[in-house]
């Protein structure tokens, strides 16, 4: 699993079938240590409902086939979930809306 921010969305009208009702979201990977986006950027799948600005679980790959959103989709990127604090070395340095640095 991926750390990322949801930074934008990404819409087309123009795609297979069966990616139609789907929601893409733009993902910018972010540095644990400066809670910063890293400016390396994915298209993900949405399964969970996350909204710009939060903070997501993502993964790649044939993992992102396992939702129920994505399950024979043709995808490489799913949100699988919505973080909502980050502990690390015993201090919260994210907690979702009240982020801290």
């Amino acid at each position: 699993m991926i750390l990322a921010r949801v930074v934008g969305t990404v819409v087309s009208s123009h795609k297979v079938e069966l990616l139609k009702g789907i929601k893409f979201l733009l993902l910018d990977k972010i540095d644990v240590n400066t809670m910063q986006g890293k400016g390396d950027y994915v298209v993900a799948m949405d399964s969970v409902g996350a909204g710009v600005g939060e903070i997501v679980f993502y993964v790649s790959g044939s993992s992102a086939r396992l939702t129920n959103v994505t399950e024979g989709r043709p995808s490489d990127a799913s949100i699988i979930a919505i973080v909502d604090n980050i502990e690390k070395e015993g201090k919260y340095i994210y907690t979702k809306d009240q982020e801290k640095t």
